[in-house]
Protein backbone atom coordinates (compact mmCIF):
# COMPACT_ATOMS: atom_id res chain seq x y z
CA UNK A 1 0.00 0.00 0.00
CA UNK A 2 1.28 3.45 -0.89
CA UNK A 3 2.37 5.55 2.12
CA UNK A 4 0.19 8.64 1.98
CA UNK A 5 2.59 10.62 4.15
CA UNK A 6 5.41 9.97 1.66
CA UNK A 7 3.43 11.76 -1.02
CA UNK A 8 3.95 15.01 0.86
CA UNK A 9 7.38 16.51 1.37
CA UNK A 10 8.90 16.32 -2.11
CA UNK A 11 9.32 19.42 -4.21
CA UNK A 12 9.24 21.84 -1.27
CA UNK A 13 9.00 25.52 -2.16
CA UNK A 14 12.18 27.61 -2.02
CA UNK A 15 13.24 28.33 1.55
CA UNK A 16 11.35 25.42 3.11
CA UNK A 17 13.45 23.45 5.59
CA UNK A 18 12.55 19.79 5.00
CA UNK A 19 14.61 18.57 8.00
CA UNK A 20 12.82 20.99 10.29
CA UNK A 21 9.47 19.88 8.88
CA UNK A 22 10.28 16.23 9.55
CA UNK A 23 11.63 17.00 13.02
CA UNK A 24 8.28 18.31 14.21
CA UNK A 25 6.18 15.73 12.35
CA UNK A 26 5.26 14.15 15.68
CA UNK A 27 3.78 17.41 17.00
CA UNK A 28 0.06 17.40 16.18
CA UNK A 29 -1.36 20.59 14.72
CA UNK A 30 -5.00 20.91 15.77
CA UNK A 31 -7.64 22.32 13.44
CA UNK A 32 -8.92 24.43 16.33
CA UNK A 33 -8.25 25.00 19.99
CA UNK A 34 -10.45 26.86 22.48
CA UNK A 35 -9.33 30.22 23.80
CA UNK A 36 -9.47 30.27 27.61
CA UNK A 37 -8.66 32.98 30.17
CA UNK A 38 -6.06 32.32 32.88
CA UNK A 39 -7.68 30.12 35.50
CA UNK A 40 -6.77 32.55 38.27
CA UNK A 41 -8.84 35.24 36.54
CA UNK A 42 -11.93 33.04 36.78
CA UNK A 43 -11.52 32.14 40.45
CA UNK A 44 -13.06 35.33 41.90
CA UNK A 45 -16.18 34.76 39.82
CA UNK A 46 -16.37 31.16 40.99
CA UNK A 47 -16.06 32.33 44.58
CA UNK A 48 -18.93 34.75 44.04
CA UNK A 49 -21.08 31.96 42.61
CA UNK A 50 -20.20 29.65 45.52
CA UNK A 51 -20.99 32.37 48.03
CA UNK A 52 -24.32 33.32 46.46
CA UNK A 53 -25.43 29.72 45.80
CA UNK A 54 -27.15 31.07 42.67
CA UNK A 55 -26.21 28.64 39.89
CA UNK A 56 -28.81 29.28 37.17
CA UNK A 57 -32.28 30.79 36.46
CA UNK A 58 -31.07 34.22 35.33
CA UNK A 59 -28.70 35.02 38.18
CA UNK A 60 -26.42 38.06 38.44
CA UNK A 61 -23.72 36.78 36.07
CA UNK A 62 -26.37 35.89 33.49
CA UNK A 63 -27.73 39.43 33.67
CA UNK A 64 -24.29 41.05 33.47
CA UNK A 65 -23.21 38.88 30.57
CA UNK A 66 -26.40 39.53 28.64
CA UNK A 67 -25.90 43.30 29.04
CA UNK A 68 -22.23 43.09 28.06
CA UNK A 69 -23.06 41.07 24.94
CA UNK A 70 -25.66 43.55 23.74
CA UNK A 71 -23.04 46.28 24.01
CA UNK A 72 -20.29 44.30 22.29
CA UNK A 73 -22.49 43.01 19.46
CA UNK A 74 -24.35 46.28 18.97
CA UNK A 75 -27.82 44.80 19.47
CA UNK A 76 -30.59 45.68 21.91
CA UNK A 77 -32.26 42.36 22.71
CA UNK A 78 -30.39 39.12 23.31
CA UNK A 79 -31.36 35.92 25.14
CA UNK A 80 -28.68 33.56 26.44
CA UNK A 81 -29.03 29.82 25.83
CA UNK A 82 -27.37 26.63 26.98
CA UNK A 83 -26.30 25.97 23.37
CA UNK A 84 -26.99 27.04 19.82
CA UNK A 85 -29.03 23.97 18.87
CA UNK A 86 -31.60 24.64 21.58
CA UNK A 87 -31.55 28.23 20.38
CA UNK A 88 -32.42 27.15 16.82
CA UNK A 89 -35.22 24.88 18.06
CA UNK A 90 -36.60 27.74 20.17
CA UNK A 91 -36.29 30.35 17.41
CA UNK A 92 -38.48 28.24 15.13
CA UNK A 93 -41.00 27.81 17.94
CA UNK A 94 -40.98 31.52 18.76
CA UNK A 95 -41.93 32.41 15.18
CA UNK A 96 -44.50 29.58 15.00
CA UNK A 97 -42.84 28.16 11.89
CA UNK A 98 -44.62 25.18 10.32
CA UNK A 99 -44.79 23.42 6.99
CA UNK A 100 -41.67 23.70 4.85
CA UNK A 101 -38.51 25.74 5.39
CA UNK A 102 -35.89 26.42 2.71
CA UNK A 103 -32.34 25.89 3.93
CA UNK A 104 -28.84 24.89 2.88
CA UNK A 105 -27.49 21.32 2.84
CA UNK A 106 -24.00 22.73 3.41
CA UNK A 107 -23.88 23.22 7.17
CA UNK A 108 -23.51 21.36 10.45
CA UNK A 109 -26.34 18.88 10.89
CA UNK A 110 -27.85 20.78 13.86
CA UNK A 111 -29.26 23.34 11.42
CA UNK A 112 -31.62 20.84 9.82
CA UNK A 113 -32.14 18.80 12.99
CA UNK A 114 -33.73 21.87 14.60
CA UNK A 115 -36.34 21.77 11.82
CA UNK A 116 -37.14 18.10 12.41
CA UNK A 117 -37.46 18.69 16.16
CA UNK A 118 -40.25 21.14 15.28
CA UNK A 119 -41.83 18.73 12.77
CA UNK A 120 -40.87 21.04 9.92
CA UNK A 121 -39.86 19.70 6.50
CA UNK A 122 -36.49 21.00 5.27
CA UNK A 123 -36.25 21.92 1.62
CA UNK A 124 -32.62 22.02 0.53
CA UNK A 125 -31.43 24.36 -2.19
CA UNK A 126 -28.00 24.84 -3.71
CA UNK A 127 -25.28 27.25 -2.63
CA UNK A 128 -23.26 30.02 -4.21
CA UNK A 129 -19.98 28.65 -5.64
CA UNK A 130 -17.90 31.52 -4.24
CA UNK A 131 -19.25 32.12 -0.72
CA UNK A 132 -20.73 28.60 -0.19
CA UNK A 133 -23.75 30.32 1.37
CA UNK A 134 -27.30 29.60 0.28
CA UNK A 135 -27.98 30.95 -3.23
CA UNK A 136 -30.85 33.51 -3.21
CA UNK A 137 -31.83 32.64 -6.79
CA UNK A 138 -32.30 29.01 -5.78
CA UNK A 139 -34.38 30.10 -2.79
CA UNK A 140 -36.91 31.95 -4.90
CA UNK A 141 -37.19 29.11 -7.40
CA UNK A 142 -37.94 26.63 -4.59
CA UNK A 143 -40.81 28.50 -2.90
CA UNK A 144 -44.15 26.68 -2.86
CA UNK A 145 -47.48 27.16 -1.11
CA UNK A 146 -46.08 25.13 1.81
CA UNK A 147 -43.05 27.36 2.34
CA UNK A 148 -43.20 29.44 5.52
CA UNK A 149 -39.60 30.50 6.18
CA UNK A 150 -35.98 30.60 5.11
CA UNK A 151 -33.23 29.36 7.40
CA UNK A 152 -29.93 30.67 6.06
CA UNK A 153 -26.45 30.02 7.43
CA UNK A 154 -23.56 32.49 7.53
CA UNK A 155 -21.22 29.68 6.53
CA UNK A 156 -17.68 29.97 7.96
CA UNK A 157 -18.73 33.39 9.27
CA UNK A 158 -19.05 34.82 5.74
CA UNK A 159 -22.27 36.88 5.60
CA UNK A 160 -25.14 35.67 3.43
CA UNK A 161 -26.58 37.98 0.81
CA UNK A 162 -28.96 39.32 3.44
CA UNK A 163 -30.45 42.03 1.24
CA UNK A 164 -31.44 39.58 -1.50
CA UNK A 165 -32.79 37.05 1.00
CA UNK A 166 -34.93 39.63 2.72
CA UNK A 167 -36.29 40.99 -0.57
CA UNK A 168 -37.43 37.46 -1.39
CA UNK A 169 -38.89 36.94 2.07
CA UNK A 170 -40.83 40.21 1.94
CA UNK A 171 -42.14 39.45 -1.55
CA UNK A 172 -43.46 36.03 -0.51
CA UNK A 173 -44.41 36.73 3.10
CA UNK A 174 -41.77 34.44 4.62
CA UNK A 175 -39.95 34.56 7.96
CA UNK A 176 -36.13 34.55 8.00
CA UNK A 177 -33.97 32.89 10.63
CA UNK A 178 -30.19 33.18 10.40
CA UNK A 179 -28.05 30.39 11.79
CA UNK A 180 -25.23 32.70 12.87
CA UNK A 181 -23.30 30.00 14.76
CA UNK A 182 -20.10 30.97 12.89
CA UNK A 183 -20.69 34.71 12.81
CA UNK A 184 -19.83 36.05 16.28
CA UNK A 185 -18.34 39.53 15.90
CA UNK A 186 -18.81 39.68 12.12
CA UNK A 187 -19.79 43.14 10.97
CA UNK A 188 -21.12 44.38 7.65
CA UNK A 189 -19.72 47.62 6.19
CA UNK A 190 -23.26 48.98 5.94
CA UNK A 191 -24.76 47.79 9.22
CA UNK A 192 -25.10 45.10 11.83
CA UNK A 193 -25.31 41.57 10.45
CA UNK A 194 -27.27 40.34 13.48
CA UNK A 195 -30.08 42.84 12.91
CA UNK A 196 -31.10 41.15 9.67
CA UNK A 197 -33.91 38.62 9.56
CA UNK A 198 -36.55 37.91 12.17
CA UNK A 199 -34.12 36.14 14.52
CA UNK A 200 -30.40 35.29 14.53
CA UNK A 201 -28.93 32.44 16.57
CA UNK A 202 -25.34 32.42 17.83
CA UNK A 203 -23.11 29.64 19.14
CA UNK A 204 -20.59 29.91 21.99
CA UNK A 205 -19.42 26.30 21.66
CA UNK A 206 -15.84 25.42 22.59
CA UNK A 207 -14.82 25.30 18.90
CA UNK A 208 -16.08 28.78 18.09
CA UNK A 209 -14.31 32.15 17.92
CA UNK A 210 -15.96 33.08 21.21
CA UNK A 211 -16.80 30.34 23.69
CA UNK A 212 -18.42 29.81 27.08
CA UNK A 213 -17.56 26.06 27.00
CA UNK A 214 -21.13 25.48 25.78
CA UNK A 215 -23.56 28.27 25.06
CA UNK A 216 -25.56 30.24 22.56
CA UNK A 217 -27.94 33.16 22.14
CA UNK A 218 -30.89 34.44 20.16
CA UNK A 219 -30.88 38.02 18.93
CA UNK A 220 -34.44 39.43 18.82
CA UNK A 221 -35.65 42.55 16.99
CA UNK A 222 -37.75 43.92 19.86
CA UNK A 223 -38.50 43.59 23.57
CA UNK A 224 -41.76 41.69 23.07
CA UNK A 225 -40.07 38.98 21.00
CA UNK A 226 -37.25 38.70 23.54
CA UNK A 227 -39.78 38.27 26.35
CA UNK A 228 -41.44 35.40 24.51
CA UNK A 229 -38.07 33.79 23.71
CA UNK A 230 -37.12 34.06 27.39
CA UNK A 231 -40.37 32.36 28.36
CA UNK A 232 -39.80 29.56 25.84
CA UNK A 233 -36.31 28.81 27.15
CA UNK A 234 -37.73 28.49 30.71
CA UNK A 235 -40.46 25.87 30.14
CA UNK A 236 -42.98 28.53 29.09
CA UNK A 237 -43.24 30.15 32.53
CA UNK A 238 -44.60 33.68 32.74
CA UNK A 239 -44.50 33.69 36.55
CA UNK A 240 -44.21 31.01 39.22
CA UNK A 241 -47.78 29.81 38.70
CA UNK A 242 -48.41 30.54 35.02
CA UNK A 243 -47.19 28.50 32.02
CA UNK A 244 -48.38 29.70 28.63
CA UNK A 245 -46.49 27.56 26.12
CA UNK A 246 -44.63 24.20 25.99
CA UNK A 247 -41.15 25.62 26.33
CA UNK A 248 -37.86 23.88 27.04
CA UNK A 249 -35.02 24.21 29.54
CA UNK A 250 -32.55 26.25 27.51
CA UNK A 251 -31.12 28.50 30.23
CA UNK A 252 -27.44 29.33 30.46
CA UNK A 253 -25.81 28.61 33.84
CA UNK A 254 -24.06 31.18 36.00
CA UNK A 255 -20.72 29.46 35.40
CA UNK A 256 -21.00 29.78 31.61
CA UNK A 257 -22.10 33.40 31.93
CA UNK A 258 -19.20 34.25 34.25
CA UNK A 259 -16.77 32.67 31.81
CA UNK A 260 -18.37 34.60 28.95
CA UNK A 261 -17.82 37.90 30.73
CA UNK A 262 -14.11 37.13 30.99
CA UNK A 263 -13.88 35.91 27.41
CA UNK A 264 -15.25 39.20 26.06
CA UNK A 265 -12.16 41.01 27.33
CA UNK A 266 -9.83 39.21 24.89
CA UNK A 267 -12.04 38.26 21.96
CA UNK A 268 -10.86 41.16 19.79
CA UNK A 269 -7.24 40.18 20.28
CA UNK A 270 -8.11 36.58 19.41
CA UNK A 271 -9.81 37.70 16.18
CA UNK A 272 -6.81 39.86 15.31
CA UNK A 273 -4.53 36.81 15.57
CA UNK A 274 -6.93 34.78 13.42
CA UNK A 275 -6.78 37.57 10.84
CA UNK A 276 -2.97 37.35 10.75
CA UNK A 277 -3.09 33.59 10.23
CA UNK A 278 -5.70 33.99 7.48
CA UNK A 279 -3.45 36.49 5.70
CA UNK A 280 -0.41 34.19 5.94
CA UNK A 281 -2.32 31.26 4.50
CA UNK A 282 -3.62 33.34 1.60
CA UNK A 283 -0.21 34.82 0.84
CA UNK A 284 1.51 31.41 0.82
CA UNK A 285 -1.19 29.29 -0.82
CA UNK A 286 -1.96 31.74 -3.61
CA UNK A 287 0.65 30.19 -5.90
CA UNK A 288 -0.32 26.56 -5.27
CA UNK A 289 -2.07 25.26 -8.37
CA UNK A 290 -5.38 23.59 -7.67
CA UNK A 291 -5.87 25.09 -4.19
CA UNK A 292 -8.60 27.72 -3.84
CA UNK A 293 -9.01 29.70 -0.62
CA UNK A 294 -12.67 30.28 0.22
CA UNK A 295 -13.88 33.71 1.28
CA UNK A 296 -12.55 37.18 0.71
CA UNK A 297 -8.97 38.26 1.18
CA UNK A 298 -8.55 41.26 3.47
CA UNK A 299 -12.09 40.92 4.84
CA UNK A 300 -11.62 43.48 7.63
CA UNK A 301 -15.03 42.83 9.17
CA UNK A 302 -14.65 39.02 9.27
CA UNK A 303 -13.98 36.92 12.36
CA UNK A 304 -11.86 34.32 10.51
CA UNK A 305 -13.61 31.48 12.29
CA UNK A 306 -12.43 28.89 9.75
CA UNK A 307 -9.94 28.61 6.91
CA UNK A 308 -11.51 26.41 4.23
CA UNK A 309 -9.74 25.51 1.01
CA UNK A 310 -11.13 23.73 -2.03
CA UNK A 311 -8.94 21.07 -3.67
CA UNK A 312 -9.68 21.73 -7.32
CA UNK A 313 -8.68 19.86 -10.49
CA UNK A 314 -5.02 20.57 -11.20
CA UNK A 315 -3.85 19.67 -7.70
CA UNK A 316 -1.75 16.46 -7.65
CA UNK A 317 -4.06 14.70 -5.17
CA UNK A 318 -7.74 14.28 -4.60
CA UNK A 319 -9.23 16.02 -1.60
CA UNK A 320 -9.47 12.79 0.36
CA UNK A 321 -5.88 11.82 -0.44
CA UNK A 322 -4.66 15.21 0.77
CA UNK A 323 -6.87 14.99 3.86
CA UNK A 324 -5.41 11.63 4.87
CA UNK A 325 -1.85 12.62 4.00
CA UNK A 326 -2.05 15.75 6.15
CA UNK A 327 -3.48 13.81 9.06
CA UNK A 328 -0.77 11.14 8.63
CA UNK A 329 1.70 14.01 9.02
CA UNK A 330 0.06 15.22 12.23
CA UNK A 331 -2.02 18.04 10.73
CA UNK A 332 -5.52 17.31 12.02
CA UNK A 333 -7.58 19.00 9.33
CA UNK A 334 -11.33 18.45 8.97
CA UNK A 335 -13.71 18.15 6.02
CA UNK A 336 -16.26 20.81 6.99
CA UNK A 337 -18.87 20.15 5.57
CA UNK A 338 -18.79 16.57 4.39
CA UNK A 339 -21.00 14.74 3.85
CA UNK A 340 -23.87 17.06 3.02
CA UNK A 341 -26.76 17.11 5.50
CA UNK A 342 -29.04 16.03 2.65
CA UNK A 343 -27.18 12.70 2.38
CA UNK A 344 -27.99 11.52 5.92
CA UNK A 345 -30.76 8.89 6.24
CA UNK A 346 -33.34 11.18 7.87
CA UNK A 347 -33.05 13.60 4.92
CA UNK A 348 -31.94 11.55 1.91
CA UNK A 349 -35.49 10.55 0.89
CA UNK A 350 -36.54 14.18 0.38
CA UNK A 351 -36.89 15.21 -3.26
CA UNK A 352 -34.76 18.29 -2.57
CA UNK A 353 -31.88 16.06 -1.37
CA UNK A 354 -31.09 14.63 -4.80
CA UNK A 355 -27.53 15.37 -5.86
CA UNK A 356 -28.66 16.64 -9.26
CA UNK A 357 -30.51 19.44 -7.42
CA UNK A 358 -27.39 20.38 -5.43
CA UNK A 359 -24.44 20.33 -7.85
CA UNK A 360 -22.47 23.18 -6.26
CA UNK A 361 -22.92 21.92 -2.71
CA UNK A 362 -22.05 18.37 -3.78
CA UNK A 363 -18.85 19.55 -5.45
CA UNK A 364 -17.86 21.73 -2.48
CA UNK A 365 -18.42 18.88 -0.02
CA UNK A 366 -16.15 16.68 -2.15
CA UNK A 367 -13.38 19.30 -2.33
CA UNK A 368 -13.33 21.16 0.99
CA UNK A 369 -10.72 20.92 3.74
CA UNK A 370 -10.63 23.27 6.72
CA UNK A 371 -7.05 24.07 7.74
CA UNK A 372 -5.95 24.75 11.31
CA UNK A 373 -6.73 28.25 12.55
CA UNK A 374 -6.84 29.44 16.15
CA UNK A 375 -5.00 32.12 18.16
CA UNK A 376 -2.48 29.66 19.64
CA UNK A 377 -1.36 28.48 16.20
CA UNK A 378 2.27 29.48 15.65
CA UNK A 379 3.69 30.92 12.44
CA UNK A 380 6.01 27.93 12.02
CA UNK A 381 2.99 25.61 12.25
CA UNK A 382 1.20 27.60 9.56
CA UNK A 383 4.32 27.31 7.40
CA UNK A 384 4.46 23.57 8.00
CA UNK A 385 0.84 23.14 6.89
CA UNK A 386 1.45 25.16 3.74
CA UNK A 387 4.71 23.35 2.96
CA UNK A 388 2.98 20.00 3.17
CA UNK A 389 0.20 21.15 0.84
CA UNK A 390 2.60 22.79 -1.61
CA UNK A 391 4.91 19.76 -1.75
CA UNK A 392 2.39 17.12 -2.80
CA UNK A 393 3.77 14.71 -5.37
CA UNK A 394 1.75 13.81 -8.40
CA UNK A 395 1.09 10.09 -8.59
CA UNK A 396 2.69 8.34 -11.57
Amino acid sequence: MRNRASELGAGLPPGADSDAIRSVAHEPILVTQPVLPPLEDLLPSLQEIWDSKVLTNGGPFHQRFETALTEYLGVEHISLFTNCTIGLVTALQALDIQGEVITSPYSFVATAHALLWNRITPKFVDIDPHTLNIDPERIEAAITASTTAIMAIHCYGHPCDVEAIERIAHKHGLKVIYDAAHAFGVRLPAGNLLKHGDLSVLSFHATKVFNTFEGGAIVSPDAQTKLYVDQLKNFGFVDDVTVVTPGINGKMSEFNAALGLLQLKDVDRAIDRRREIDRRYRDMLGAVEGIECVGFSGEALANHAYFPILVRPGYPMTRDALYHALRDNGVLVRRYFYPLISSFPMYSQLASSREENLPVATEAAAQVICLPIHPALRDDQVERVVSLIASARRRP
